[in-house]
């Protein structure tokens, strides 16, 4: 149900943004803001702000932005009230779930209760005649019924209606099916399975809700996997396979695997943290859900190149999120699922123990791609080795694995030693252009970075941008504000939207926040209003500035409604264009 705005607006005003980031982000503070790395993106250079009089977050590099609230939604993958409930209880707050549309909440429980009984009736299959097959392979791939029960294992018939049919018996509607991802529709209006003749995976997520399934052939028929599609329950980004076993591991690290029968074959060998990402690369989303849990990410991924370049695009997620990053290279087997079949759990523990951190397996990894009897070749390889030392922030680790990478090569450590600085240097020049563009030109801040929102007028949307940042600060000017501008006065639709429920908080009694919006407003809207917000206006300054965007705003308005546009009088339509030269013109004011 959903969660009582009076309750929202005591919870955001208990929360301390600044104590709130540093759990996740290191700050420092300058001036009366705090800064640091962006948690959301890969940068050197500290663009991420905070400020907290305002109670908000800033990034200059990638534009995220927002309250506590909209903080936590990004760096825990939850949902608004997800992430509420992950706050309150930081808190000790108890939350009342009052109100809101009875409707959505009712249809979520249908279908999550019709993912429940779709997993049932898939395991009932497996262990029926009509499973046989099913069950043969399970048993081939050397999978106790132990295993197979603790994942829930089943069997999707080769019909286009048997699950259609089961279900419907069960009471369930066509569309709650469809919506739960069940069954689709084809042109023609027929209904029939999502999945047939193949075994089956219930993707259960940390609460132990059914949200969707994995469906593989058994054969070498294509697409080899089959998923849910997405639905109001099942996102593939913010979820991992097994999560909701393995978060009650002992284990100091997280296996993270590439396929679901290399994460049941681990477990089944006592590697209880094993994990693997749903029929696509590791996003973001799941990085961060893994931090909940763990410090440190093991990667065990393919032996192919496939795998191998994954692992590559893998580290640098993981490293971004916080986490500690080794890889496992898996000798004489294409996966740990044939590894640990051949060779045994004690060996693949050993592989454990042997695993690689990041950085020794780049520089390995780039080793097996050059022929070290060419000179040519060993250039190459010392220049790629050079970029992956010299982006490392510790001078000591620079310093072992320039050594190392020097006597690797057989060349001197003074040599080599200048290919790293020299790899600095175009790594600092590039991150300086990068900040330069990104946080200190101008020209650049005129359109809102959010590429679905623009500025039809720039001289008007900057005046009403300002008025909202005074709003922002003191509500108290408000009253004056709405007996001069109506949201339909906004040249902008979006910064419209954002005054007309500023002013709906202000009749209702509540505070005019950027937490008590985020219920509400999308998060490009969200971001929006953050960057609207960093302008900083003194108080003694606040009535006059609030008086000269008012006039602006007025007089774009009145640019907009002269007539003249469609006008055949020469005179009249010379005037609607000087006019409308005037209203584009976004370097006055």
């Amino acid at each position: 149900m959903p969660i009582d705005d009076r309750f929202i607006d005591e919870l955001t005003a208990r929360c301390d943004i600044v104590d709130i980031v540093s759990r996740y982000v290191t700050l420092k503070k300058s001036g009366n803001n705090y800064f640091g790395l962006c948690p959301f993106h890969n940068e050197k250079t500290a663009s991420f702000s905070v400020a907290p009089d305002k109670q908000i977050f800033y990034c200059f590099g990638c534009g995220a932005g927002g309250g506590p609230i909209r903080f936590i939604m990004d760096i825990e993958g939850l949902e608004f009230s997800d992430a509420v409930r992950f706050l309150a209880k930081q808190y000790n707050m108890e939350v009342p779930e009052t109100g809101g549309n009875p409707r959505r909440q009712q249809e979520r429980k249908r279908v999550l209760a019709a993912l429940k009984d779709a997993a049932r009736f898939f395991y009932a299959q497996l262990h029926s005649p009509s499973g046989a097959q099913a069950l043969q392979y399970f048993r081939q791939r050397r999978l106790t019924k132990r295993t197979m029960g603790n994942f829930g294992l089943g069997y999707a018939p080769d019909s286009f209606h048997a699950l259609l049919d089961a279900m419907t018996a069960k009471g369930y509607t066509k569309d709650e099916l469809q919506a739960a991802g069940l069954i689709a529709c084809s042109q023609k209006g027929t209904y029939y399975d999502q999945f047939r003749n193949r075994v089956m995976f219930p993707i259960i997520d940390v609460r132990g809700d059914v949200i969707g399934f994995g469906g593989r052939v058994m054969d070498d028929s294509k697409p080899k996997y089959l998923n849910s599609t997405e639905t109001m329950v099942f996102n593939k980004r913010r979820n991992l396979f097994a999560m909701n076993l393995a978060k009650k591991t002992k284990s100091e690290y997280f296996l993270l695997a590439e396929g679901y029968m290399d994460v049941i074959a681990l477990h089944q060998a006592g590697f209880d943290s094993a994990v693997a990402s749903l029929g696509t690369a590791l996003t973001d989303e799941q990085a961060r859900l893994l931090t909940r849990y763990t410090k440190t990410v093991i990667i065990c991924y393919d032996a192919d190149t496939a795998g191998q370049t994954a692992a590559q695009r893998a580290i640098d997620i993981l490293k971004k999120a916080g986490l500690r990053v080794k890889i496992l290279r898996i000798p004489g087997a294409k996966d740990p699922d044939e590894f640990i079949q051949t060779k045994g759990a004690e060996a693949f523990r050993k592989l454990i123990e042997r695993s690689d951190n990041d950085v020794r397996y780049r520089i390995a990894s780039a080793r097996e791609k050059y022929d070290f009897t060419e000179d040519d070749q060993r250039i190459l390889f010392l220049r790629e080795a050079a970029g992956i030392i010299a982006a490392l922030d510790n001078p000591v680790e620079r310093d072992v694995y320039t050594a190392s990478t020097a006597k690797l090569a057989g060349v001197t450590q003074t040599a080599f030693q200048q290919e790293v600085k020299n790899a600095q240097t175009r790594i600092q020049y590039r991150q300086k252009r990068q900040y330069h563009r990104q946080v200190r030109a101008p020209a650049q801040a005129i359109q809102p970075k959010e590429s679905s929102i623009h500025y039809d007028n720039v001289r008007s949307a900057r005046a009403e941008e300002g008025l909202l940042s005074l709003l922002f600060s003191d509500a108290a000017l408000l009253s004056d504000m709405r007996e001069k501008v109506q949201p339909e006065d906004f040249s902008s639709p979006v910064l419209g939207k954002i005054y007309e429920h500023a002013i709906a908080l202000f009749d209702s009694g509540r505070s005019i926040t950027v937490s008590a919006l985020e219920s509400v407003l999308q998060p490009e809207e969200i971001q929006l209003l953050v960057t609207a917000l960093r302008v900083q206006i003194p108080a003694d300054r606040r009535n006059r500035a609030m008086e000269d965007y008012i006039d602006i705003i007025a007089e774009q308005k009145a640019a907009r409604d002269i007539p003249g546009q469609d006008s055949e009088d020469p005179l009249l339509r010379k005037a609607y264009i000087q006019r409308k030269n005037k209203r584009f013109d976004g370097t006055e004011g």
